[in-house]
């Protein structure tokens, strides 16, 4: 009897195990099949549940293929639709811009002479048989500002009178005691923050152009132009930036070989994006260099800003003074879309029910957008979470992270049914970060923490200028010309006119 009780307890034991280890396979089992999906899968986030009405899959299953065949009396009537789709028919020259310089090239037969009676033919019309594009390259010209001094004779042969003298001045340089003028530096900060071109390339093309220079001068070009004419454009758009009351936040990872906090230069550094609403005026969008991800680099940037902080899950957003947080739903459909199964279709199905409102309430202004949310995407969030709530969704596989995260942000994924200003998602911040993303690719790294903040600044009226409609390099070169005349340390307000969204920078500057 003593051994039968102790060969019970052992089966039960090892019951007990056999049933941890197959939870434990089952759970493994699904993170190789997410990590293989996100290795070899398709990466958009497109869900594949989303076909259009009436239109079924061949190759999943569908519950339409499981439904008896309805009768001619339970079927429903149907309905054509015509579509009239205009035919646009493309000009050999639609890719041209309008007013562009034409260059007419001219075939004559090489004899005119008639064949037949040797007399002289006439013209009788002309075809054009083709058009194509030339190209002229740019040329580098060497730009010498001579200052002339002039004297008044008069009374230089006057021994009363004091010797008169003028001299023409000449407009201060954007770099002092530098060869570069503001149309290279504005083509060299163009290339490297639109092309994303990195500097030790553009080397070689500067020299085909006729320059002579190195990766470090230009480097040093770069940091110059944007710690002395940019950098003051930068700082009073984030004074406009911070007196809003709503901003995108994001960041992403980026590297820094001299860093100053004696980390390895194989540690992460981090840029920020903040940007702001276009309910709330021109769009602005600024970077910030940071040595670190934690809360302290949001609490310093968004210091005096009271408002709200779209972002997603991190853990640094929150606690701050004055401000309160809006979590993206983009976020949440991307975790149920991760779970891929009928209760993770279910999931991403109600979110897709918030982006088709959204699509319908994009027109609307702040307030009708808040009264239609309240009204119509209200009650689908609150079944959304009942649903989640109520579902016995456990463990560590995909539907139990969709289900606690959704659950723990309960309170900033509704922000945006009070608040018409708010956006449903983080998109905008997300889009925006995306040309550092890009850039990182190609230039991989900063050597030193002023290179990186000079990249953040470029980045920053890069993106502000596309996003106002505003030719980039025009814009760069009426700074660089101008800037250094002006007393803009004494008067700031000076800077209001060179604002990406003023009048003077939209007349000169738009695309």
């Amino acid at each position: 009897e003593e051994q039968l009780t102790y060969m019970k307890k052992q089966n039960e034991e090892l019951s007990i195990k056999l049933d941890q280890s197959l939870s434990q396979n089952k759970a493994l089992a699904e993170q190789i099949r997410q990590l293989t999906k996100a290795l070899y899968g398709s990466k958009s986030e497109k869900s594949k549940y989303q076909a259009p009405d009436g239109q079924t899959s061949l190759f999943d299953d569908d519950p339409s293929f499981n439904e008896s065949e309805h009768t001619e009396e339970q079927s429903t009537a149907t309905i054509t639709y015509t579509v009239n789709r205009k035919l646009h028919k493309k000009k050999r020259n639609d890719s041209f811009h309008e007013g562009i310089e034409i260059e007419e090239v001219h075939h004559h037969p090489t004899n005119t002479q008639c064949d037949c009676c040797l007399s002289q033919m006439t013209e009788a019309g002309k075809t054009i048989a083709r058009e194509e594009a030339k190209f002229i390259p740019a040329k580098m010209m060497r730009i010498q500002h001579i200052e002339h001094a002039y004297e008044c004779k008069h009374c230089k042969m006057d021994a009363t009178q004091k010797a008169q003298m003028k001299r023409g001045k000449a407009p201060q340089a954007a770099i002092q005691r530098s060869i570069a003028g503001p149309t290279v530096l504005a083509k060299l900060i163009y290339d490297k923050f639109i092309q994303y071109l990195p500097l030790y390339r553009q080397v070689k093309e500067w020299e085909r152009y006729g320059l002579l220079t190195n990766d470090k001068n230009l480097s040093n070009w770069v940091i110059r132009a944007a710690e002395d004419w940019l950098l003051p454009v930068y700082e009073q758009m984030k004074q406009t930036l911070t007196a809003k009351s709503v901003l995108h936040v994001d960041e992403t990872y980026a590297q820094i070989i001299k860093r100053s906090d004696g980390k390895s230069g194989q540690s992460n550094a981090y840029n920020w994006v903040f940007r702001s609403v276009p309910s709330q005026g021109p769009i602005i969008v600024l970077f910030q260099s940071a040595l670190s991800r934690s809360r302290s680099v949001l609490e310093e940037f968004t210091e005096g800003f009271k408002g709200t902080v779209i972002c997603d899950g991190y853990s640094a957003y929150g606690n701050l003074p004055d401000v309160s947080f809006a979590n993206c739903w983009a976020h949440v459909r991307r975790y149920w879309l991760k779970a891929d199964s009928k209760n993770g279709q279910i999931g991403v199905d109600y979110c897709d029910q918030l982006y088709r409102l959204e699509r319908q309430f994009k027109h609307l202004s702040p307030g009708k957008r808040r009264k239609a949310r309240q009204k119509h995407s209200k009650p689908i969030i609150e079944k959304f979470l009942k649903w989640v709530d109520e579902s016995p969704f456990f463990g560590r596989n995909a539907l139990a992270k969709a289900a606690e995260y959704t659950l723990n942000r309960i309170h900033g994924l509704k922000a945006f049914l009070f608040d018409g200003r708010i956006e449903i998602d983080n998109n905008p911040a997300e889009n925006a970060i995306r040309p550092n993303v890009i850039g990182r690719k190609n230039w991989l790294f900063s050597v030193s923490e002023a290179g990186a903040k000079a990249n953040a600044i470029c980045l920053s009226l890069a993106e502000t200028a596309k996003a106002n409609s505003i030719d980039f390099y025009q814009y760069l070169v009426t700074l660089m010309t101008e800037l250094p005349n002006l007393p803009i340390h004494q008067q700031p307000e000076i800077l209001n006119n060179y604002m990406p969204w003023s009048k003077k920078i939209q007349a000169t500057c738009a695309n």
